[in-house]
């Protein structure tokens, strides 16, 4: 099933393999995407659907050195060489909106942003700047609701570019601790107005992005990707993260979103998402199921056929490998990602990676 071609509302892909969003920083120091990224994206265009790297809709949201942004003219006809590389190849590409929110470091961020988020908590650790090297994390300001009601504006305006730009869509990322998941998490958000304090109102402000997004470009153009059981960026379980995220996901269906991208980082090292569980979310769902995490050729057939999810996401398999789709069907050996190259600027361990042609020529 994973190499068959599969068809659903506003999606005719290739295959059932999607391609995970990777932060891989190679946009310019201004943060617009650049030939370079086309490149990279082009090479792996086989995949069924490409997920971007996160792409903030906001200057406030660009917590970390050289990702890439979507939020002015210039970036959206920037990307533009992007997708039309993907798309002349018969690919599908989504970008993916991460506002990184507490998750940055002043230095990091255009003049005039500031670093934001649900409360003034710092994140804990630590992230590179490109000038200053690791450092801890920049105190947030707690936003107020106007700051609420204008990132969900951001978002708007963003995903609107993001059509402007070729995208066949827009996946918000809900999950890695960044701004959404930090309103989503008591353990990060302390609220206690009309956004904290309750499960309800954790989940007030992704459904209202969401719900302005779909209104904006379509339900047929909006996903999202959610990481209940992370432990990324000061965020962890708590005792009702599963009756939570089950509320969550059920208005999420009601809006129609496309398809939801469950985050399992256990193959990293985190806490697995318990099986029955993601089964519960499934249920929930009336839209398209990815499933990701640590995942073969052999286990996601196996999950496609147990129908555990619709499409399987690989993360640093296509990083290393630009033809995975082809290395899979033969079950022929993976490339090795090179950790040390995978946020430093440059093609090296970007777009190098040799395929199977290469190799045998």
């Amino acid at each position: 099933m994973l190499f068959e071609p599969f068809s659903v509302r506003s999606l005719q892909l290739a295959n059932r393999m999607v391609m995970a969003p990777l932060t891989r920083s190679r946009a310019t120091l201004q943060h617009t995407p650049n030939a370079l990224m086309a490149t990279y994206y082009g090479q792996r265009a086989t995949a069924g659907l490409i997920i971007s790297e996160g792409t903030s809709p906001s200057p406030n949201g660009l917590g970390y050195p050289r990702i890439p942004g979507l939020y002015d003219t210039e970036q959206a006809e920037a990307w533009k060489a992007t997708t039309t590389t993907v798309h002349a190849q018969g690919g599908k590409i989504f970008v993916q909106f991460m506002h990184c929110g507490r998750v940055a470091h002043v230095t990091n961020l255009p003049v005039g942003a500031e670093v934001l988020g649900p409360g003034s908590t710092v994140c804990p650790g630590e992230m590179f700047t490109d000038t200053l090297g690791m450092q801890p994390h920049s105190p947030p300001r707690a936003m107020t609701d106007d700051d609420i009601a204008h990132v969900i504006d951001e978002y708007v305006a963003a995903a609107k570019l993001a059509m402007d730009a070729g995208f066949d869509g827009v996946e918000l990322h809900g999950a890695n601790g960044y701004l959404i998941e930090q309103f989503l998490n008591p353990l990060v958000n302390q609220r206690t107005d009309g956004y904290g304090g309750s499960m309800e109102r954790r989940n007030r402000l992704a459904l209202e992005i969401a719900r302005a997004t779909v209104a904006a470009i379509g339900h047929d153009r909006v996903g999202i990707r959610l990481s209940p059981y992370g432990v990324f960026n000061g965020t962890a379980a708590f005792p009702e993260v599963e009756a939570q995220y089950l509320m969550l996901v059920h208005s999420l269906s009601a809006l129609g979103l496309l398809y939801l991208h469950l985050v399992d980082h256990s193959s990293m090292g985190a806490p697995p998402v318990p099986a029955d569980f993601k089964l519960k979310l499934r249920a929930a769902f009336d839209g398209l199921f990815i499933l990701s995490g640590g995942f073969d050729h052999a286990s996601a057939e196996q999950a496609l056929l147990d129908k555990r999810g619709d499409l399987i996401a690989f993360g640093r398999p296509f990083l290393a490998n630009p033809d995975l789709v082809a290395r899979m069907r033969k079950d022929a050996p993976l490339n090795v990602p090179d950790e040390s190259t995978f946020y430093v600027p440059g093609a090296k361990g970007y777009t190098d990676y040799l395929t199977l042609t290469a190799v045998t020529a």
